[in-house]
């Protein structure tokens, strides 16, 4: 029954995807539904093979605190510049992709309704992140939460698209109402760390005192300084949850 139920559901798959094709999370391109590898007739893949080439991953070295990439004077040592500054609520952040390489896709993902694009962040999160997340203990995925009222005009939180689909691939749970945003908050582009901080005063709330989860996995989209991670990682601490990670798309350079 289950291998009839799952061949019904990847029919349906193809046949949605004949009628509303993918797009490439690069070019936004039209995807193919299937393709001819090695004289063998295969499902299209979810990035055009050339755009494929032009993204780039985070790798080592990285700070060992938020993940960003150690260049310059520091590429040495341990800590980014801001990470030997500040002192983070998280235990440690990851990311997927230089934010340079992916910053148009990730601008049509977030504010031009490209849902889809999130498979392909899940799939290459998986495959270079999976087995290190899997190995940190984490009981929850949780995306940073969006303002309602901006969610309701966007259509959706980003941060959430993309943590589902992670969520389903790596078989942790999700929740998106552990933490509220209870206020609607300055552009955080235009601000710099001390503006950031305070703009993010209070503006979110913990929905349970007595959170049973023990390490949670925060989603975001981009991490440049760290003060919306911060905040909530605080509020996860104060309600009892011993480790808090962060994992976003794209990492910034040091500010």
């Amino acid at each position: 029954m289950q291998t009839v139920t799952k061949d019904l559901r990847d029919v349906f798959c193809v046949v949605k995807e004949i009628i509303y094709p993918g797009r490439c999370p690069v070019c936004d391109g039209i995807l193919n539904t299937f393709e001819i590898k090695d004289g063998k007739l295969q499902r299209g893949g979810l990035i055009h093979r050339e755009c494929a080439k032009k993204i780039r991953y985070v790798k080592p070295p990285t700070c060992i605190k938020c993940g960003k990439s150690l260049k310059g004077v520091y590429a040495d040592g341990e800590f980014c510049e801001d990470c030997a500054k500040i002192k983070h609520a998280y235990d440690r952040g990851f990311s997927v992709f230089e934010y340079r390489s992916v910053s148009g896709s990730i601008y049509r993902f977030k504010y031009m309704g490209r849902q889809e694009y999130a498979d392909f962040y899940a799939n290459a999160t998986k495959k270079v992140l999976g087995k290190k997340l899997k190995e940190l203990g984490i009981d929850l995925i949780m995306p940073v939460p969006m303002y309602s009222r901006k969610a309701a005009e966007r259509g959706y939180n980003q941060a959430e698209v993309y943590a589902g689909r992670l969520s389903k691939l790596l078989d942790i749970p999700m929740r998106s109402d552990l933490v509220v945003r209870t206020r609607n908050t300055l552009p955080m582009k235009n601000l710099d760390v001390r503006g950031r901080r305070n703009n993010l005063k209070k503006a979110f709330n913990i929905q349970r005192n007595d959170v049973k989860f023990k390490c949670v996995l925060i989603i975001d989209d981009i991490y440049t300084t760290g003060s919306t991670i911060d905040e909530i990682s605080r509020l996860l601490r104060m309600a009892g949850v011993k480790k808090v990670y962060f994992l976003t798309l794209a990492i910034g350079q040091t500010t």
